[in-house]
């Protein structure tokens, strides 16, 4: 028997944030990141619809990029003075993430961080409060996924906090939000997106539900993706790739990732560089390391209307260029005295990364290094 892991309630479509007028309860405190979601008027819409529904509100915003522990411990520390019912995480996956965790030291004051590094040890949630997801970029899947990735700034290393606990009670998935969400981080999440489908859809859990999510989610993605990079305002192509979004994260909530992401969580960490980006330039060489044991990749590739695992990686990194991200790691301007003396590091950690296990064909230290350098120099991995 297999239990399928979703948002409690979903709702879709343009216009959807208006939900938020039904909601009961009395308080909700409300995370965000930095000016983007009062720029565009999603924060006081989002304000008005709750007082509208009776509820007191409280702004946390601020949230960095890669959110860190200290971070999750100052928001749970205002929640526990505000006493919220619900908390509400809205915008970018930074935001959601690190409302999740809050949300976490929220009802356990006393636990430490290390903890929870243990995949499924978050204790059970709801106690004081259940938890609303409204993204606003496409892409990371956070608002229907029990997984939040927080960082630790002194160590360098990204952190997937993996528990079903994390899931969200309500999910908003709204085009709207999502409208003035600049080309650049358009691409980078939509090709998040697009690893999420190949990840779920080839990992060592066979599900049929996450199945049939990845390949909607992967041919939605190559149908809107160029669409939503270069017009912004169609709001079609915005939802359809919010649609997507949330599908892939669904598929990969049910049968997880794979290495692409144990490789991108380092050099996100270390490096700073934007995590869609670097799924981007990790997959398609992961692709060809994986499909000398996996033969799922021609499946996925006939949704695009190619055929075998080298068209489908090749296809990629074609979507890659068209929405103009950059194809190697040396290009974000490591410089190669910096990448060797580091790159024992972040293989080693990438190789203990959770979601390491789920891959389908399970590498040694030296298979994630070689993908690591021939991604490094953006060249074919051939091993």
């Amino acid at each position: 028997m297999s239990k399928l892991f979703i948002a409690g309630e979903v709702f879709h479509g343009a216009g959807s944030l208006a939900e938020l007028k039904n909601l009961q309860g009395k308080k909700a405190f409300i995370v965000t990141g930095g000016n983007s979601m009062r720029k565009s008027g999603t924060l006081d819409k989002t304000v008005a619809f709750l007082n509208e529904a009776g509820l007191e509100t409280f702004i946390f915003d601020g949230v960095e990029e890669d959110p860190s522990s200290a971070t999750s411990f100052k928001g749970a520390a205002a929640m526990r003075e505000f006493q919220p019912d619900w908390i509400i995480g809205l915008g970018g996956c930074s935001a959601i993430d690190a409302a999740k965790m809050m949300w976490v030291f929220y009802e356990y004051p006393d636990l430490d961080f290390d903890s929870l590094l243990k995949p499924f040890s978050v204790p059970v949630l709801r106690n004081k409060a259940k938890f609303v997801a409204i993204p606003s970029t496409s892409g990371t899947g956070t608002e229907t996924t029990g997984l939040a990735v927080i960082t630790d700034r002194e160590k360098g290393v990204k952190y997937p906090i993996v528990s079903y606990e994390l899931t969200p009670d309500i999910a908003i998935v709204d085009g709207e939000v999502c409208a003035s969400m600049p080309a650049h981080i358009t691409a980078n999440t939509g090709l998040d997106a697009l690893t999420h489908c190949v990840e779920a859809y080839v990992s060592n859990i066979d599900d049929n539900y996450a199945d049939v999510l990845a390949k909607g989610g992967l041919e939605i993605v190559f149908n809107n993706l160029k669409e939503a990079v270069a017009n912004p305002t169609n709001i079609t192509a915005r939802q359809n790739m919010h649609d997507a979004s949330f599908m892939a994260g669904l598929a990969f909530n049910n049968a997880w990732l794979g290495i692409v992401h144990s490789l991108s969580h380092q050099v996100g960490a270390l490096y700073g560089i934007p995590h869609g980006a670097a799924n981007a330039i990790f997959l398609p060489n992961v692709i060809r390391f994986n499909a000398k044991v996996s033969k799922r990749f021609p499946e996925l590739a006939k949704v695009i209307g190619k055929e075998t695992a080298e068209e489908l990686a090749q296809a990629i990194e074609g979507l890659r260029a068209d929405v103009k991200n950059i194809s190697s790691l040396k290009e974000f301007g490591i410089s190669k005295e910096d990448w060797e003396k580091n790159i024992d590091y972040i293989t080693q950690n990438a190789l203990v990364d959770p979601c390491t296990g789920f891959n389908p064909r399970v590498p040694v230290l030296q298979d994630l290094k070689d993908i690591y350098n021939a991604c490094y120099e953006g060249v074919v991995y051939e091993g």
